[in-house]
């Protein structure tokens, strides 16, 4: 069992010889420092919603009117964070969520092999982004021996998503999570008055580029003619997928496949149904669709419709007390966004593993004040809704 909650007596330490923390351990500060770092361009597109924003704030907000009340008189000198996930015992129920722009979130726009590294330096398991400034093999091989997940944008051409899946499955690769919700993009104001679709300026393209089948579409390679190659990824992106193609990805890979984007308790039931090996409760962090519900809301209810299969959230979490709450409400492992992509921006993948590490201390401490020396006491006492 680690001793995550240790971090805090390094601080205070170092604190004593005069070193203060190169990062912040607050996730306003970090959002401070890491929007200047990126600049305008960068953070409206990393910090930036659907419509008016409301419903990917209310997704961070929302955590606030769920509580846990703390059970005293319980041994907890010692916490197990574990968790037991696609026959892997994980130290961490957190995992790093997939980002499409972490490549460009560091100075070298190698932001993917960074947070890669940081995945290996803290243990937290990596979601690999479809959307990469660096080829996948490349980064599932930064990852080291910690393991990492394939995220798929499943593309209009089945030879193309077959090809991206076992790209995937030969870098080693856990599990395949298929993106639900992203087969268009939804209405972002701060990118259309701005104009910029990164994707459309080659930014993030290196899987499409490197992959063969992509490359045996263009007349000539990304290198020689980039323009082609743009529109190419623009024309097939974005398969619009219905429960009857579940048969075929269950059939090109024997990885487990997740199921990203379920919110509704029927939808949970039908994709286990259909043969899903995990459901991933989220909302997109509200980039998608705004006018919905906090993500946190809806997730007991996705669990409970999921039965036995593990059930992954994601959306809004920006501590690790809310990492916590999730817990709580029976998600098996917690995705962070946002706040690792920040520590990117100022820090690389030193500064992302801060963030994580920060993150998995505050929620080893909640638990040991609460009274909750492991995660199936955290389950067992729930979280209620206080407002």
């Amino acid at each position: 069992m680690s001793n995550f909650g240790g971090m805090q007596n390094e601080i205070y330490n170092a604190g004593l010889q005069g070193i203060l923390p190169d990062y912040p351990v607050d996730f306003a500060t970090l959002e401070h420092r890491a929007h200047e770092a990126l600049g305008p361009m960068l953070t409206n597109y990393v910090a930036g919603g659907c419509g008016d924003e409301h419903t990917q704030d209310t997704n961070a907000s929302a955590f606030h009117h769920w509580g846990m009340v703390p059970r005293m008189m319980v041994d907890c000198s010692t916490r197990d964070l574990s968790i037991d996930l696609f026959g892997m015992k994980l130290p961490t129920p957190l995992f790093m969520a997939p980002i499409g722009l972490n490549g460009e979130a560091t100075q070298d726009r190698h932001g993917d092999l960074a947070a890669a590294r940081a995945s290996a330096m803290t243990g937290v398991p990596f979601c690999v982004s479809t959307l990469s400034n660096d080829p996948m093999e490349q980064v599932f091989d930064a990852c080291g021996d910690t393991p990492a997940f394939f995220q798929l944008y499943t593309p209009r051409n089945r030879e193309l998503a077959e090809s991206l899946i076992k790209r995937a499955e030969a870098s080693g690769a856990k599990a395949i999570v298929v993106t639900l919700d992203t087969w268009l993009t939804g209405w972002r104001p701060r990118d259309l008055n701005a104009s910029n679709f990164p994707q459309l300026r080659g930014k993030v393209m290196q899987n499409y580029f490197s992959d063969p089948v992509f490359r045996s579409m263009l007349d000539k390679p990304p290198e020689e003619d980039p323009k082609a190659a743009i529109m190419l990824f623009a024309a097939i992106f974005g398969q619009v997928l219905t429960w009857d193609d579940m048969a075929w990805f269950k059939s090109v890979t024997d990885l487990p496949i997740v199921l990203k984007g379920i919110c509704h308790p029927d939808d949970a039931r039908r994709a286990v149904d259909s043969g899903a090996d995990a459901v991933y409760c989220s909302n997109h962090g509200g980039r998608q669709a705004n006018g919905g519900i906090a993500t946190i809301d809806l997730l007991e209810d996705v669990v409970k419709a999921s039965g036995d299969k593990p059930v992954l959230f994601d959306s809004g979490v920006r501590s690790g007390t809310d990492a916590v709450k999730a817990l709580a409400l029976g998600a098996t492992a917690v995705g962070v966004g946002r706040p690792y992509t920040y520590g990117l921006a100022i820090g690389g993948a030193a500064g992302a593993a801060w963030v994580l590490r920060c993150m998995l201390a505050e929620a080893d401490l909640l638990m040991a004040v609460n009274g909750y020396p492991t995660l199936a006491d955290v389950r067992s006492a729930g979280a209620k809704r206080t407002a």
